[in-house]
């Protein structure tokens, strides 16, 4: 747990190292989520530089695609793409667009940015999987405003009807959005009453404890009987004191100034 809690640390620092080089982006939802892919990256997901070609690994797709920068600076640090590219975030020529590529951006499995997709592709891919006898898991992350959208919906009775036990879903419940907080845009409240409504395994989590994540993925994976949803509480902008639980933090990058506060934070947790 402690090296996942340090590793989460150092892929901070290069979230808003890259957001401040930007000049643009999305801290909040980035921070927020970034605990949830070092567990799986480092842990739990079988998608490594050698076998990323390969149809028999795990799968993982960003369906909250502003929060590109989390995603980037794994990839760069398993290897990907140097970490050098992530100083040239969304700058033009770079391959790291604002949202993700996976055209552009190896390690990338699908596109995404235009909320409410990503289930729909997971469910695509794990029903390809059950075809190809492919015994492995296909991992999303939601955002909680995301939710607002229909599509959701309708993958999630889509993976509930052809229980694909391969579909294991986060949601990365900051409870912020960029007009506001969920309740005051559109309430997602019950976000597990909702998904139990629809006959999915509803699991939750603290979303920036490891140990707590770990043991809610350990039973998801063990879950037979259909798709598996973990409802993960977070807090936007995580590990930067003036960035957390501030909604005009999820789509404002740093100035240099700010950049500066925020890493000599994320140092003095180390």
């Amino acid at each position: 747990m402690e090296k996942l809690e340090k590793k989460a640390l150092e892929l901070r620092e290069w979230i808003i190292r890259a957001l401040a080089s930007a000049g643009s982006g999305h801290p909040g939802g980035s921070l927020s989520a970034i605990d949830i892919l070092t567990v799986l990256y480092y842990q739990e997901m079988d998608i490594t530089l050698d076998n990323y070609d390969q149809k028999d690994r795990d799968h993982f797709i960003l369906s909250k695609g502003h929060a590109a920068p989390a995603l980037y600076t794994v990839l760069a640090d398993k290897g990907f793409f140097p970490k050098e590219d992530l100083l040239d975030l969304r700058k033009f020529g770079c391959h790291l667009q604002g949202h993700p590529d996976r055209i552009k951006t190896r390690g990338v499995d699908t596109s995404s940015g235009s909320l409410g997709q990503g289930l729909s592709i997971a469910n695509g891919l794990a029903l390809a999987q059950r075809l190809d006898r492919i015994e492995k898991k296909v991992y999303i992350l939601l955002g909680d405003g995301e939710l607002q959208e229909g599509q959701v919906w309708e993958a999630a009775m889509t993976a509930a009807h052809y229980k694909l036990n391969n579909v294991i879903a986060f949601v990365d419940n900051n409870g912020l959005q960029i007009d506001g907080t969920n309740d005051e845009v559109m309430g997602v409240q019950n976000i597990g009453k909702k998904f139990a409504a629809f006959n999915w395994n509803v699991l939750t989590a603290d979303g920036h404890d490891f140990a707590s994540l770990t043991q809610a993925i350990s039973r998801a994976k063990n879950y037979n009987e259909g798709p598996t949803v973990i409802v993960c509480q977070t807090n936007k902008g995580k590990g930067v004191s003036f960035m957390e639980d501030q909604v005009g933090w999820h789509g404002k990058a740093p100035s240099q100034a700010e950049a500066e506060q925020a890493l000599a934070e994320l140092k003095e947790a180390f």
